[in-house]
């Protein structure tokens, strides 16, 4: 036990009502959902009686089989029907994994309104399978071989709190009671304040320190081994006090730590041991609903890559202009602080590799410190060791593999400072660069180095003549590499450019002497802002470069290159009507975003929203004295991500923060052009939203699923949905937070949509 006197917690909700409210969400759910609870309901049946009922079915469960459709079967699937107590068992997951096989791999797949399933196409091996789904615990693991019919039977939860045990992570994190609006600004650590800081000006602000702009950012608060006290932390006298540890643990622990004195750590605190109090206390959150519709089409495939100590941040499988460049090709990874290697899955003989990536300078110095405290998981150890620090990888339109990584130390040479010849260094020198370039060649498995004298953190490529790939993280200046150039010649200086950005505040259309940043504006002169790209989007329609500025509310940024982007590049800021009395809905903290074919930019809030920005809907001038922020309110469109509300929050904003939002700019997937997909980091999925509707594509198994990007390749447009899919990666800082606990790997998932949840 990890508590010295669990009477000296103090839980501020009782767990009586802790527990009314949540049977009061669950009853207005049913009622909301009419036949969708139905099939769920199943899943409330209780104690001896469920169990009991669950053993009579089984005895008649043939005549349940013979009245469902007959299903075909190749010799590569695995197919039947699963049946619970009151009939055939809808919505829920078939899950087939063999270790058999040269990486661990599995399947899973959904059942239809018969309650029917088909694991297609598995490769030869030995299958355990088994069912999971929202009302039940798993059933036994069978084991099945290819070719096999195989009925299943779902076992009924015992009880509530077993059922929710399969709930995705955010349900959980809803549970969290944030401080009320009138707590803000807070007033202070010290004695008579609130334990909130007074930089913390506003509940949403707290909001996005707990969500995608602070803790989500990096990993899932509300999976299991989250939202408890792991006993191997050690004893402590409080929940407070045990929180108060956990978030020194590793090497993330300074981080973690730091995070929580900005906001206010004392009140942080008492809010995340009240949220794990009040679940220890036997507070569950309300019921998911199960998969409906297309939902039910859904494949997702697993391999595992990397090794258990090292995180994934992104993966790459094509090149984003054209999604048939490496098809049926391997995948790459990023693993940025963690390791010094790019793990690559060949999906085709289910076999993983290692590419080594160096750097320059052998003092270039570790990218993450010790721990600042043991780990639960690692005690002492420091796991992640990198010096490279690869963060994203691109693919261009030959299959290289172009990643953000480090050569060196953050200091620049000469070429980029003020006396420089460099045409970019003459027009904003810069003095330092925290991460660089770097492109690998499979065709000859050779990785070059490319100094750069701007920050780079993610990249994506023009649709221009030059193969231009821009990046985001340099700060003051985008950056970006003539790739043709230097493939041609190798030099890394003639072939690389930096701007500042500088709004054109006198209206006249032009790029000229500038006012710095915090300076009185001046009619005659534009201004330079600090507000840097952390996505980063082309426009294929007119060549302008989209990115995302982190904080409050945050904004997007339009850079309009011109004829020499070192001279001519004017940018354009528009951000996220917050507080903005034009608005109809409110929304703040934008994080990676993306673009569609037509223009319109997607990127998700932490204040859990999807947004859109159509630049064409403005109705003011987009340049001038006035065109400095909250100019176009007009142009925002917000989705409230399909997750329940944290406790004491009234405005629009669900509990989710997705990551990143990647567009389908082709029909990779299946829902259609342009669609827009979140990470959905709280609903351990992926969030599709197709025509105003969204599409939600659970990762049930390992539970803890959080991605941070993901693309889609066509492998061959002439297999239907068997030729393509989306691939994404497990991308927590703590991938030992996952239900299969500590030496889980990463791993890469592959999402398809086949017709119906039967087709082969």
């Amino acid at each position: 036990m990890f508590l010295k006197n669990k009477k000296r917690d103090a839980v501020r909700k009782s767990p009586s009502t802790g527990g009314q409210q949540v049977k009061h969400e669950v009853a207005e759910m049913r009622l909301l959902q009419g036949d969708r609870t139905m099939t769920r309901a199943r899943g409330v049946v209780l104690g001896a009686f469920g169990i009991g009922l669950a053993v009579c079915v089984m005895v008649f469960a043939p005549e349940l089989v013979a009245r469902q459709a007959a299903l075909q079967l190749d010799g590569d699937d695995i197919g039947g029907v699963v049946n619970g107590p009151a009939g055939p068992e809808a919505g829920v997951w078939v899950i087939a994994e063999t270790t058999e096989l040269p990486t661990r791999f599995n399947r899973t797949v959904v059942t239809d309104d018969q309650g029917r399933y088909v694991v297609p196409d598995l490769p030869d091996a030995t299958y355990d399978v088994w069912v999971r789904g929202y009302g039940l615990v798993d059933s036994p693991k069978q084991r099945v071989s290819p070719g096999t019919r195989v009925d299943l039977m779902a076992v009924v939860a015992p009880d509530e709190q077993a059922a929710a045990q399969y709930y995705p992570s955010g349900y959980w994190y809803s549970l969290l009671e944030v401080p009320g609006p009138d707590e803000f600004p807070g007033t202070g650590q010290g004695e008579g304040g609130n334990g909130i800081s007074p930089s913390v000006t506003s509940q949403a602000a707290w909001l996005r320190g707990v969500k995608s702009g602070g803790c989500t950012a990096c990993h899932g608060l509300g999976t299991k081994a989250t939202r408890e006290i792991p006993p191997q932390l050690g004893e402590f006298d409080s929940l407070v006090a045990a929180w108060d540890r956990r978030i020194q643990s590793g090497q993330a622990g300074g981080s973690m730590s730091g995070a929580l004195d900005r906001m206010g750590r004392r009140r942080a605190l008492e809010m995340y041991a009240d949220w794990t109090g009040r679940i220890m206390a036997g507070e569950a959150p309300p019921t998911p609903p199960r998969p409906q519709g297309v939902e039910r089409n859904v494949v997702i495939t697993q391999w595992d890559w990397a090794d258990p100590t090292a995180y994934l941040h992104d993966e790459a499988s094509t090149d984003k202009r054209n999604p048939t460049v490496n098809a049926n090709g391997p995948i790459y990874g990023a693993l940025e602080a963690s390791a010094d290697y790019i793990p690559v899955l060949d999906p085709v003989s289910h076999t993983t590799r290692q590419v080594l990536v160096p750097v320059r300078d052998p003092d270039t110095p570790l990218a993450a410190g010790p721990p600042l405290a043991s780990s639960p998981y690692w005690g002492e150890e420091a796991i992640w060791d990198s010096r490279s620090n690869v963060h994203n990888p691109m693919l261009d339109q030959d299959g290289r593999v172009w990643l953000t990584s480090r050569v060196r130390g953050p200091e620049n040479p000469p070429m980029c400072l003020e006396g420089s010849d460099h045409p970019s260094a003459r027009a904003f020198p810069n003095d330092r660069a925290n991460r660089h370039l770097a492109v690998y060649d499979p065709s000859n498995d050779e990785m070059t180095l490319i100094g750069t004298c701007y920050s780079t953190h993610h990249l994506i490529f023009a649709e221009d003549d030059d193969n231009t790939l821009w990046t985001s993280g340099g700060g003051q200046v985008i950056g970006w590499l003539n790739t043709k150039l230097f493939l041609e010649t190798g030099d890394e200086e003639r072939a690389q450019g930096w701007s500042p950005l500088v709004l054109d505040t006198n209206g006249n259309g032009q790029r000229d002497e500038w006012v710095e940043p915090g300076e009185a504006t001046d009619s005659s002169k534009d201004t330079r802002i600090r507000s840097g790209f952390y996505g980063v989007a082309a426009n294929p329609n007119d060549g302008s470069i989209w990115g995302s500025s982190l904080g409050m509310p945050g904004a997007l940024l339009r850079f309009a290159p011109g004829e020499n982007p070192s001279d001519t590049g004017l940018t354009e800021i528009y951000e996220v009507p917050w507080e903005n009395p034009r608005a109809e809905v409110q929304g703040y903290s934008p994080r990676g975003m993306d673009i569609d074919r037509n223009g319109v930019v997607w990127t998700p809030l932490a204040s859990g929203h999807l947004a859109s920005f159509d630049r064409s809907q403005c109705t003011g001038p987009l340049n001038g004295p006035d065109a400095t922020g909250q100019h176009c309110p007009e142009g925002w469109t917000l989705y409230e991500e399909p997750m329940p509300k944290m406790k004491g929050i009234v405005e629009s904003g669900s509990s989710e923060g997705s990551y990143y939002t990647w567009v389908d700019q082709f029909d990779t997937f299946g829902l259609g052009r342009n669609v827009p997909i979140n990470t959905g980091n709280a609903a351990e999925g992926l969030l599709a939203l197709r025509d105003g509707e969204w599409v939600t594509l659970r990762v049930p198994y390992p539970l803890g699923f959080y991605t941070k990007w993901m693309d889609g390749r066509i492998d061959d447009p002439d297999t239907g949905w068997k030729g393509k899919g989306l691939w994404a990666t497990w991308s927590t800082r703590a991938p030992f937070h996952s239900e299969t606990g500590q030496g889980t790997p990463s791993k890469v998932v592959r999402f398809q949509l086949r017709p119906d949840p039967t087709a082969k």
